[in-house]
């Protein structure tokens, strides 16, 4: 029996559709000896392991029910000295707002090899709604923000980046989506355009569109619940624009 090389490869499952994965990722699945999936990762994906492949939930459910981040740390470390490739499939991209990077310093503290793979961040799937991240002369950057920090407190830096002519994304921000809108409101962007996208990419993704100072009417209107992502800025309106005829995703 050949010696188990214990390994780590934190894998980004993208936005939701199983179609977005990469082909690495697609490989790299294949190969499992074992899985730890996230909420936010699509089961569909799951199929891909081997048959004798162990896949082990470790989601995190926004405000809910969640497996400690050192539970999942002592499972990737037995795991993988004991079984070989572990892979790590998070949603999104692990690199953004998911961790990843502090999975992969504890493995390489234990000897184990960690590698990463990207996947398609979340956030891009709103292209699907006809809201680019970035227009030429409409938006000039992209703020990734958090909506929920450490302490709980909205980031500081949202004033920052109202200030510029760039578009606003913020992740885990819907819980404090009223303080969101009333801090637009405070400067005098209460009628900046907004967009909350809830399971982008998939089939029940729900969308709310309008004005910043109306989101939280919006979103409870649209039903819309955790996980969602906010979308701040002029990028919001310009598929608006459009003609229906020439809008929708194959």
């Amino acid at each position: 029996m050949a010696d188990i090389v214990p390994e780590l490869f934190v894998v980004g499952a993208g936005p939701g559709d199983p179609e977005l994965l990469t082909l690495k990722a697609h490989k790299v699945l294949q190969t499992a000896a074992v899985i730890l999936y996230d909420n936010l990762a699509n089961q569909e994906l799951l199929a891909l392991a081997p048959v004798a492949c162990e896949c082990i939930y470790v989601g995190k459910k926004p405000y809910g029910e969640y497996t400690p981040q050192e539970v999942i740390h002592e499972l990737i470390r037995e795991k993988a000295l004991a079984h070989g490739r572990v892979v790590r499939l998070k949603g999104g991209d692990p690199f953004i707002f998911g961790r990843g990077f502090e999975e992969m310093l504890f493995a390489r503290s234990h000897g184990i090899a960690a590698h990463y793979v990207p996947g398609i961040s979340s956030m891009q799937a709103v292209g699907f709604e006809d809201i680019p991240l970035t227009h030429r002369v409409v938006s000039e950057g992209i703020w990734i923000l958090t909506g929920t920090k450490k302490d709980g407190q909205l980031s500081a830096d949202l004033r920052l980046a109202m200030q510029s002519n760039s578009t606003v994304v913020i992740y885990m921000g819907l819980k404090k989506v009223a303080e969101i809108a009333a801090t637009y409101v405070e400067m005098g962007r209460g009628a900046t355009p907004a967009a909350v996208v809830q399971h982008a990419s998939l089939p029940h993704r729900k969308v709310a569109i309008g004005r910043v100072q109306d989101l939280p009417a919006l979103v409870a209107a649209q039903e819309i619940t955790y996980p969602a992502i906010i979308f701040i800025g002029d990028v919001v309106g310009v598929g608006r624009e459009l003609p229906s005829l020439q809008r929708g995703r194959p």
